[in-house]
């Protein structure tokens, strides 16, 4: 029997792991880099920007390193902003009742919706029943249902969730072993199908949604989802078949791994399981097709998108009409809703405190202000800068608000549109290739314990060099010609 003493031992060495003081130097570090912020700002910066560009930096630093929740930092964040009145408390609070927030709450909620029906999983076994029999049809249809997934499920860390389960499945099906070019190529196609599959439709990606509120807000620059497709739909057209082209070239198989006929038998096996489409598939069918039908013809009817997805959440649980249950529709993940609300508060009081403005003048060099007085170069800078800037700051929500407000600040100094670099900047931001930490694709594949950040690395360096050069190319050509450079 363990002695007082032994037992004092034991309960040390569980009260203070390496975890713990990886957190503890963590929290350090951002309250260093507070008081840094807060006392070494030249006085260029007024009180309150010294203020807010300290709390910016203390909370990119926590959300970036997460010693703590995010949901948790986002109200320390937030409780900060309020204790030192940095701004007026309406303007703090302001992102909790911002339309974005709204359309992400009500987009989360038709996820959790859908996901209460076969929908999906009868769309995503159908595609791979056709098309899954061969390694580059099954890449393929790995990356193409998560484009699929894009136009009804408004969240890539949902999208993701329902990928990973059917990826396993694949590989266990095919009998993919660990650390092999099948499993990798995989596991790749999940997690970079994921990253570009919000890159056409605004409200698949919340980095999309945060951009369009923050041109709204800040440069009264309104992008409905009409335009935001009409903008991205080449790019992305080209982006699905160079990531597919670019995973097969880093992934040779032999010829004896390239052939699978047992995953068509297990498929259909899978439809068998989920038996004839029943009325609450075609219900939700039908209300993702009407909510669907409301995003596009929003330059007709004049519905900020939050409405239709609200509409769509009523409808997905109302009794008689609707296919899925209200308590399990309201188990959302609030960690997000908080990250989202409190990262636009900090973005509009960025603007408000005068932080953006004084940051943007230091940017605004005259060889800055006269290289993006060129529409197309002020692109390729934007491009360059999002990307330097995403791998700083890996949470994208925090690093499209963090960013965008100096990008529109930057312009203003200019004296050039906004538009151009602004949108630029938020859709850049979505392309995190190279870190497990940089999208939700990333992470939750990783998570998996199916593939280590070392297999990001060579493959997800070539994809940002793509997506680079693909974002220039669409900038040059067809953003050209449709006037949005």
């Amino acid at each position: 029997m363990k002695s007082f003493s032994e037992k004092q031992k034991s309960h040390k060495i569980i009260l203070f792991t390496n975890d713990h003081f990886k957190s503890i130097g963590s929290v350090t570090l951002a309250v260093l880099v507070f008081v840094l912020m807060l006392f070494g700002l030249p006085d260029t910066f007024s009180d309150s920007a010294k203020l807010m560009t300290a709390i910016v930096s203390a909370g990119v630093l926590l959300w970036t390193l997460e010693p703590i929740p995010m949901g948790l930092t986002a109200l320390i964040v937030l409780l900060v902003m309020l204790l030192f009145n940095v701004a007026e408390s309406s303007i703090i609070f302001s992102g909790f009742a911002s339309p974005a927030t709204y359309l992400i709450v009500g987009g989360m909620m038709l996820a959790e919706a859908v996901n209460e029906t076969s929908l999906i999983k009868r769309v995503t076994y159908k595609i791979l029943s056709r098309w899954g029999t061969h390694s580059k049809g099954l890449l393929g249809s790995l990356i193409i249902i998560q484009q699929i997934q894009a136009l009804f499920i408004p969240s890539t860390a949902v999208r993701s969730a329902l990928m990973l389960p059917i990826a396993s499945m694949v590989i266990k099906t095919v009998d993919a072993k660990p650390e092999s070019n099948l499993r990798k190529m995989i596991m790749l196609g999940v997690a970079f199908g994921g990253n570009i599959s919000g890159t056409a439709i605004m409200t698949a990606a919340i980095g999309n949604i945060l951009t369009v509120e923050l041109l709204n807000r800040i440069a009264g620059i309104k992008i409905t989802y009409f335009q935001w497709f009409l903008y991205t739909f080449p790019l992305w057209l080209l982006l699905i078949p160079a990531v597919w082209l670019l995973l097969l070239k880093m992934f040779p198989l032999p010829k004896e791994q390239q052939s699978f006929p047992m995953i068509k038998a297990e498929m259909e096996s899978k439809l068998e399981e989920l038996g004839p489409v029943n009325n609450r598939e075609l219900r939700c069918l039908v209300i993702l097709l009407f909510i669907v039908g409301l995003w596009i013809t929003e330059p007709f009817h004049g519905m900020h998108p939050c409405i239709p997805a609200l509409i769509g959440t009523v409808l997905m649980t109302l009794p008689g009409i609707g296919c899925a249950n209200w308590d399990a529709v309201v188990k959302i993940n609030y960690n997000t809703i908080l990250l989202i609300s409190v990262t636009l508060s900090m973005g509009y009081t960025l603007i408000d405190s005068g932080a953006a403005d004084t940051i943007s003048e230091y940017l605004s060099v005259d060889w800055f202000l006269s290289s993006i007085q060129n529409p197309l170069l002020a692109v390729i800078i934007t491009i360059f800068m999002a990307q330097l800037f995403h791998k700083l700051i890996s949470n994208v929500a925090t690093a499209v608000v963090t960013l965008v407000p100096i990008i529109l600040s930057v312009a203003s100094n200019a004296n050039v549109d906004p538009l151009a670099i602004g949108f630029t900047a938020g859709l850049t931001s979505l392309y995190g290739f190279l870190l497990v930490v940089e999208t939700m694709p990333n992470l939750l594949a990783h998570s998996s314990g199916m593939i280590a950040q070392r297999d990001f690395l060579k493959p997800g360096l070539y994809a940002t060099l793509l997506t680079i050069i693909a974002t220039i190319f669409i900038a040059s050509t067809w953003w050209k010609i449709i006037g949005l450079v």
